[in-house]
């Protein structure tokens, strides 16, 4: 007899105990009819959840009695009952598999499913569903039934193994049980399904081989500890016949005689994959969450300090331009001020909080123009296809972000390479399930799909855990911020897709960006003709609302510098009193996160419903993905004059 785990001193085999008594104890019930359907078998659970009477249910009944006494009390949803009837006799009697849900007097709710049984009947099982709600709950609940289970027949089955492998097969669990030598006594037919194992030949069943050896040295402590009594719950991966990876979690229940010795041990297993992935998923989302809320708040504060010091530096160049420092010190300043803003600005777009210009866009074309773009760049040992869909895809998404977004992915692909290997850029439309969907974070429905593949050196595991992170980078010093694919999953999350990576070491990367198809009218809308805006208004009286001094004072210096008369406010509130109480104010310039009731959004509404302000212009570090659409022109700080008189030149002020 080949065994589960070697023993150390062979006993000889106990007979298997009989399992099927302990039905009469378990939460479902259950009925087995012949072909005539009359009742041949059924346990206690089945008479109290159907709330049957006694003389009802008796050995040669008719099913139909029963059927027809529910129907008289239970709500089995719309349509005539008498038909109803006839159909659920009419399954059974041709012995159809068949699955639905009940729903009881007293609002219980029964999953009432039937397979026939060839040579003896129809077996139905009824279980009360009314109590789940969740997954994990569900899988709790299973293994403390099975730890009920286990209790129960240890001392009362009293049926035969053939019908108790009738209800363990259609569990959609591995159930096993071993003897105290480590011999497989029972398995059911989930060991077929996972490793292509004969339930009928459990004594022919080693684990050493349908594991492998390194699963089996991993579980088999667990295993000893279950032989001395103690129950153990444990989670590993397992290899499936078909070549899956699943990860499992199994259970193991002590069977003690009289004497209280381990006799044996019960088994369960579930297949948890989906679970695991679901939780790894939630972890994930909450990290970067967090990360986006820490790095977006640095990042707004640090803009405002950049505004102040890039605000100066341009009026110093331009009060002092004949000086020999100007060019020498304030120059190079003024550069690194705009690489500190080119920085902040990726910040901004991983934590989503940078302002987006979304308009419709067809993805084919912007990769042609990507790849006419790198093409000259890369080495000549460097190979680019690209594989774009005939049919146009269009997406509501910021065309520049999204062509940053796709220069990141190739160049990164080409680092990946080292210049010599293959890269390939697809695009197409894709339908997503509701586990792929799932897996994304996003809702099922059709998407379109841009790809970026290398056949790289590729990431491993903990690599690819961490590659969405601000200023994580696997390159030397000095040779990147980190920031390439924190930008590129800030920007995809802040247009409503996903993001998902394939990579394993040696063997390549593929990035594929999922992005909502553009609706119809958004369609309609981008082939509307702009309106055009008018020009060279002269300047007037100007409102700046900012709750930062410094870059009030900074912005106030440059619009006096174009022309503008300058009234202050701080806050929203006192800003709308200005506005209420001074006539001819010709542009407002708020920022838009302020202290208190009033943000700059609201001023904005406030100023276009009065139609006292001729033009309004908003500046912020970041626009929250949160707020309502923009109702102004947004001006991203920090800016220096020339940004602000192009800004004012746009709204035609």
């Amino acid at each position: 007899m080949s065994t589960l785990f070697p023993a150390e001193s062979p006993r000889p085999a106990e007979p298997f105990p009989p399992l099927y008594a302990a039905l009469s104890r378990v939460e479902q019930g259950f009925t087995l009819v012949d072909d005539e359907l009359r009742l041949l078998a059924w346990n206690e659970a089945f008479v109290r959840l159907l709330d049957l009477p006694a003389a009802l249910v008796q050995r040669g009944g008719s099913l139909e009695a029963v059927i027809r006494f529910n129907a008289a009390r239970h709500h089995d949803g719309p349509g005539d009952v008498e038909a109803l009837i006839q159909e659920r006799l009419r399954i059974a009697r041709r012995g159809e598999p068949h699955a639905f849900e009940h729903v009881t007097p007293s609002g219980a709710v029964l999953r009432v499913t039937g397979v026939s049984v060839p040579g003896h009947g129809f077996l139905t099982v009824y279980t009360d569903v009314t109590e789940q709600r969740s997954a994990e709950q569900l899988i709790r609940d299973q293994n403390a039934l099975l730890e009920t289970r286990v209790a129960e027949r240890t001392t009362e089955l009293r049926r035969s193994e053939a019908q108790m492998r009738l209800i363990t097969d259609s569990i959609p669990a591995l159930v096993a049980y071993f003897d105290q030598h480590r011999n497989y006594r029972f398995i059911n037919r989930g060991y077929q399904d996972w490793f292509g194992l004969d339930p009928s030949q459990p004594e022919k069943v080693s684990a050493r081989e349908f594991l492998g050896l390194e699963t089996y040295t991993q579980i088999k402590p667990n295993v000893a500890q279950a032989l001395q009594g103690r129950a153990v719950t444990f989670e590993y991966h397992i290899h499936t016949i078909d070549g899956r990876i699943l990860m499992a979690r199994t259970t193991l229940i002590p069977e003690l005689n009289a004497d209280a010795e381990v006799i044996g041990c019960f088994e369960l297993t579930f297949d948890i994959t989906e679970e695991r992935r679901a939780q790894e998923l939630l972890v994930q989302a909450q990290k970067m969450e967090a990360l986006g809320q820490l790095t977006g708040g640095l990042a707004h504060d640090f803009n405002n300090i950049l505004m102040v010091v890039l605000g100066n530096l341009t009026a110093l160049a331009e009060q002092a331009p004949a000086q020999a420092y100007v060019g020498e010190y304030i120059h190079p300043a003024i550069e690194a001020v705009r690489r500190g803003t080119k920085l902040i600005r990726g910040l901004l777009t991983f934590s989503r909080k940078q302002p987006i210009e979304a308009r419709v866009v067809d993805l084919n074309p912007l990769v042609s123009g990507v790849q006419d773009l790198v093409k000259h760049t890369l080495p000549s040992t460097q190979e680019l296809v690209t594989d774009v869909n005939p049919v146009p895809i269009r997406v509501l998404v910021d065309p520049q972000q999204l062509q940053n977004s796709l220069l990141n992915l190739i160049l990164n692909a080409h680092d990946a390479t080292a210049g010599q290997g293959r890269i390939e850029v697809r695009s197409r439309r894709q339908q997503l399930d509701g586990q792929q969907a799932s897996h994304l974070g996003l809702v099922p429905g059709a998407y379109a799909c841009l790809q970026v593949c290398d056949n790289g050196c590729g990431m491993d595991a903990g690599t690819r855990a961490r590659v969405f992170e601000p200023f994580f980078t696997t390159k030397a010093a000095g040779q990147g911020t980190g920031l390439g694919l924190s930008m590129v999953y800030g920007f995809v999350r802040q247009s409503g897709g996903g993001i998902d990576i394939q990579s394993s070491p040696g063997k390549g990367s593929c990035v594929s960006l999922w992005l909502p198809l553009a609706q119809a009218q958004a369609v309609a809308d981008a082939a509307a003709p702009a309106t055009p805006v008018p020009s060279d208004p002269a300047a007037g009286l100007a409102l700046l609302v900012d709750d930062d001094l410094q870059v009030r004072i900074t912005v106030r210096r440059l619009l006096l510098d174009l022309g503008y008369a300058v009234l202050e406010a701080e806050n929203g509130a006192e800003a709308k009193d200005i506005l209420d109480q001074t006539p001819g104010i010709q542009l407002l310039l708020s920022d838009i996160v302020m202290p208190g009731a009033i943000d700059g959004r609201q001023l904005a509404r406030y100023a276009r419903q009065s139609g006292e302000v001729a033009h309004i212009l908003l500046m912020s570090g970041y626009a929250a993905e949160t707020e309502s659409p923009l109702d102004a022109p947004l001006l991203a700080k920090p800016f220096g004059k020339a940004e602000l008189s192009a800004a004012l030149r746009e709204i035609g002020a």
